[in-house]
């Protein structure tokens, strides 16, 4: 009997929740031309796919090969991966990119739709996999610290990516190995996936996050193969990271989505394993929005854990 309600939710919700996301969403993946972007600021933007845009302080034309992703030119500055939360908006990726490009970094920002969530074979596992290529092909052009910044969902999009390199470890460790730090703030679990997906696709649309929500609950139940045992799996590697750089989490009590409990359980994890980690959680703080909220003091964590893993020198 469960499972034939769950069909008969299924059935109705995708018909109403994927023609509505489908219309608002991006092809799966695609490789893009570099379009070229002024952004105020002076900050300029240059897409390499859909799903991952260059941001920087200069005014550099690169151009990327789609099949290798190796760029054409070295990239001659420290290097933010930000790992953008769902339907962030465009100023809301600059606001936090800024928290960089002020300290003179580039910024890749690597985003995921609703639709790769759900179907991570073709989707997130295509950008992750993209994402890989990008920093196997361009490693020895690397010649200062990456960073790694992500934000909800693209902790699971950074998993992804983990769950690659435990295919090949020799290959790929010596990338991770580049990694002087990694930030998460608001990380969000693959529980937190039909809590969290709803509130980013309908914000202000109670009926409509509630369908969605049967949608994915479903979805999750119906399509294990599909999609639970993704996010299962990147989960287990999240908690088990083979990329050692130390680790800052910046949490909230009231956030219900990065659950406080679930980033320290994986900073527990990480410390067994010998990753050094910092822990900032606020009383009450929404999700994703603890740098809008206490912006001084995120700023003052941030540049301390950076200062520590050697990333910057002294910033205040």
């Amino acid at each position: 009997m469960e499972v034939c309600r769950l069909q008969v939710v299924a059935s109705r919700a995708t018909i109403r929740c994927r023609r509505i996301i489908n219309q608002s969403s991006r092809p799966l993946l695609q490789c893009v031309p570099m379009t070229f972007v002024r952004l105020d600021r002076g900050i300029h933007m240059q897409s390499i796919t859909t799903n991952m845009q260059y941001l920087s302080n200069d005014s550099i034309k690169l151009k990327v090969d789609p099949n290798t992703m190796k760029l054409d030119q070295n990239i001659k500055k420290p290097l933010c991966l930000m790992m953008i939360y769902m339907t962030a908006k465009p100023k809301h990726v600059l606001k936090y990119a800024d928290l960089y490009l002020t300290k003179d970094f580039d910024v890749i920002s690597v985003s995921c739709t609703p639709t790769q969530l759900m179907w991570p074979a073709m989707g997130s596992q295509v950008i992750a996999d993209r994402l890989l290529s990008f920093l196997e092909s361009n490693s020895s052009e690397f010649t200062h610290p990456l960073v790694v910044h992500g934000f909800s969902i693209g902790a699971y999009l950074w998993a992804e990516l983990l769950v690659q390199t435990t295919k090949n470890k020799k290959r790929y460790q010596p990338i991770l190995e580049r990694i002087a730090a990694q930030i998460w703030d608001s990380p969000a679990d693959v529980d937190e996936v039909p809590i969290g997906a709803p509130l980013a696709v309908f914000p202000n649309n109670k009926f409509l996050q509630n369908i969605f929500r049967l949608y994915i609950r479903a979805h999750m139940k119906l399509l294990h193969n599909v999609a639970t045992k993704h996010y299962m799996r990147a989960t287990e590697v999240y908690h088990a990271s083979p990329c050692k750089a130390p680790g800052l989490f910046l949490v909230s009590k009231t956030d219900p989505i990065g659950a406080e409990k679930r980033s320290r359980r994986a900073a527990a994890s990480w410390e067994q394993l010998g990753i050094k980690c910092n822990f900032k959680c606020w009383d009450r703080s929404p999700h994703v929005q603890h740098y809008l909220r206490h912006p001084e003091e995120y700023k003052s964590v941030l540049y301390s854990h950076l200062e520590e893993c050697g990333v910057l020198k002294n910033s205040r």
